[in-house]
């Protein structure tokens, strides 16, 4: 594959990530925002908060700044309003480019399942190709040593484990 092939590809497989992570986050109920996530430091609120900021954040990063990951407020008004406004913003900076966009994919594929496992949302309906292409970007880039404290360290997937609960393993998470 070449690599405008290859980069045309990441956009399609981020619009994915992106309808997926939207459509989650509008599935949170109210009564939800309290619960417990497989981010053990949020729960569901503080969770849907940072993943709404991402597309912003992304986009920002990608363009030359420096956003403060770590500034996510408990809340967010309107999440997946926001989170689409910063969605179409990223895709149209990534449609402009030669880069792929594997480094959002996976983002995106970790906290969508994320927000799903908390939330009782079927995880086996997700797309496992932008779990798949996120993964194997993670797996080539995320070095034990590079995990910091955004990413526990790795853990084994249950046998017959789909392609979110491997990526979610390899960020860390508690799976099965």
């Amino acid at each position: 594959m070449s690599e405008r092939s290859d980069h045309h590809e990441s956009v399609r497989v981020l619009e994915k990530g992106i309808d997926q992570a939207h459509a989650a986050i509008r599935a949170v109920r109210d009564d939800q925002l309290t619960q417990p996530t497989p981010c053990e430091k949020w729960d569901v609120g503080q969770l849907v908060a940072h993943l709404a900021l991402d597309p912003a954040n992304m986009l920002d990063m990608a363009t030359g700044g420096s956003p403060d990951w770590s500034a996510v407020p408990d809340r967010v008004d309107d999440p997946a309003g926001t989170f689409r406004a910063g969605a179409e913003a990223l895709v149209a900076h990534w449609q402009q480019t030669d880069d792929p966009a594997d480094w959002q994919i996976a983002e995106l594929a970790v906290h969508t399942w994320d927000v799903a496992t908390a939330t009782g949302q079927p995880v086996d309906a997700l797309d496992p190709e932008v779990a798949e292409r996120g993964l194997a970007f993670m797996s080539q880039v995320l070095k034990p040593e590079m995990r910091g404290d955004v990413f526990a360290p790795e853990r084994t997937a249950p046998d017959g484990a789909n392609a979110y609960e491997r990526i979610a393993a390899f960020a860390g998470r508690q799976v099965g």
